[in-house]
This record gives C-alpha cells, structure tokens and sequence, in this order.
C-alpha cells in the first residue's frame, strides 16, 4: 500500500490557503495548514484596485511561499481549486494570476496537478455542491479529525486536497484522476 501526499491549494491574491493530507490506504490523515499571505495591499486612485506595480511582487511571495511550503512537506501530487468568471473581470483576471503563480510553483517542482471546481470540491467533502464555507470548514474539521475549525482559506486548501484524494468523484471513491475510466477500468 503507497501513501500518497497531496497539496490542495485555494489560491488568492491576497490570501492563498495552503492542506496538505497524506493518504494512506482508505485513510486520509492531516499533515499541515495555512495561508500565505501577501503584503497589505496600497490603494490606488480606484479604491480597492491594487497598484500595478504591487501585483509581480504579490505573485513572488505566492510562488516563494508555496516553494516553501512544497519543500517542508513534499507532496507528491497538487489539487488546486479552478477560477470561476465573477461579476468583476478584473477580479477574476488577478485571481487567474494567483492560481498561475501557484500552478507554476508545483510544476516547477515537477509535481502532477489536478484542477476541480468549486462545486466538485464541495460535491467530494459535503455531498452538496453549493455547500456553504461554513459547512466546508465543519466537514474538513470532522473528516481530519481536527481539534479546531481552520480558517476558510486553509479550509477550502483541505477540501481541495480531500477532493483529489477520493478521485474527485465524492467520497469513497477510487482515485482516477487524470485517467480514463471505462467499463469500471483504468484506461
């Protein structure tokens, strides 16, 4: 039986939530959480926008913090929660570029990523795809055995990596990810 650890990351400009699990066997067992946050953010003449010039070195302290984090746990594999289009493109455009730098960390690592929506993150961990951050957070604590509720951002890390380690199919399941399954076999 091989142990498989795995990153789930909830990417964010300003706050990216980091879980890693390891799973062995049946059994998904916490190893670590957290967020990394970047620098607070000076206002520009639009309030709310970041300056342009503030965004490369937000992306450096992702890629450096994620590098880091990659380096003390060494997964093996990455799940990583994929953007949605919101009501502000901008707002999506900048997140897009979180979860690149995020991206960009695990594959310069050489690690395999798997990316899942939202609604397959909470669909794997609740059994409800429009489960609420609150539900998501209780499920994780109870589903890793947590003495605490983790903060949103590491909560939805931990979802993410749960939902990679059941395949991304709900709970119980085997692990495809990244295969084809046909007739109940690996293809």
């Amino acid at each position: 039986m091989s142990n498989v650890r795995i990153l789930g990351i909830d990417p964010g400009l300003r706050i990216t939530g980091f879980g890693v699990i390891e799973k062995v066997g049946e059994k998904i067992i916490y190893v670590a959480s957290g967020t990394i946050k970047t620098a607070s953010a000076k206002k520009s003449k639009v309030e709310g926008e970041a300056e342009k010039e503030e965004l490369p070195a937000r992306l450096k302290v992702i890629l450096d913090g994620l590098f880091e984090v990659i380096d003390t746990y060494q997964p093996n594999q990455v799940a990583i929660e994929k953007v949605f289009v919101n009501v502000n493109p901008q707002s999506t455009l900048l997140l897009g570029q979180a979860r690149g730098a995020a991206i960009s960390a695990a594959v310069i690592r050489n690690l395999i990523v798997a990316e899942y929506t939202a609604l397959q993150v909470k669909q794997a961990v609740v059994g409800n795809g429009h489960a609420q951050k609150e539900q998501v957070q209780e499920m994780v604590k109870r589903l890793l055995k947590l003495p605490a509720t983790p903060s949103p951002d590491s909560a939805d890390a931990l979802a993410c990596a749960v939902c990679h380690a059941h395949g991304g199919q709900g709970l119980g399941r085997l692990a495809t990810a990244g295969f084809r399954v046909r007739g109940g076999r690996l293809v």
